[in-house]
């Protein structure tokens, strides 16, 4: 089973870190792959360029066997849409069965996302929600596609809705790049190899 996890990653953080690590062993992952958003559709355009972006998630992952960067937004021209990034790798990783990982708050946003309905057609969704959150009002589609067990996600390839407990720490890019706008120090949530980074070339700094 391959774990897709996707982002703009700017900065990337122990937010981050920690959920792809956790997930990684909670569902015996043979890797996971995070994708790094190169035109975001649902919110604004990043701070830091692409280049920087990866540079700094290359920092930040360094030494940790299992997690991988998956560059093919940033090659793609155009919006980044996740539906063409899950059906690329369908594409790549024919019988492997693929598990995109989300945020609850996504969750809740996902039909706005583009042709939503067929994320289901190449990946299982898998969301991250904290200790005591409540799955309700789930509609008839997703209903339909609920998981109770994980091994039915070994089962089968894609198709498949399941909620996981993770440690969600609550650290937020926007908060860091306010924090270091304000020379506030950001230390300890995120990596200091990327916080060297980010000093080196003044990024997020008031214009």
């Amino acid at each position: 089973m391959i774990g897709i996890f996707g982002g703009t990653f700017d900065p990337v953080h122990y937010g981050h870190l920690r959920s792809a690590l956790e997930v990684k062993e909670l569902f015996g992952l043979s890797e996971v792959r995070l994708v790094l958003n190169a035109q975001p559709p649902h919110r604004e355009q990043p701070a830091a360029n692409p280049l920087m972006r990866l540079q700094m998630l290359e920092l930040a992952i360094k030494n940790q066997p299992g997690l991988f960067i998956d560059t093919r937004e940033l090659n793609r021209q155009g919006v980044s849409y996740m539906v063409d990034t899950l059906k690329s790798l369908r594409q790549e990783f024919k019988n492997e069965s693929l598990l995109l990982f989300i945020g609850s708050d996504a969750f809740n946003q996902l039909k706005t996302w583009h042709q939503w309905p067929h994320l289901f057609d190449f990946a299982h969704l898998v969301v991250m929600t904290r200790p005591g959150f409540a799955i309700q009002n789930l509609d008839d589609f997703f209903k339909a596609k609920l998981a109770t067990e994980l091994t039915e996600l070994t089962h089968a390839s894609a198709g498949k809705l399941y909620f996981q407990q993770v440690t969600q720490l609550d650290i937020s890019a926007t908060a860091i790049r306010n924090m270091i706008a304000e020379q506030q120090n950001p230390g300890f949530l995120l990596p200091d190899t990327v916080i060297a980074y980010i000093r080196q070339h003044q990024l997020y700094q008031r214009p």
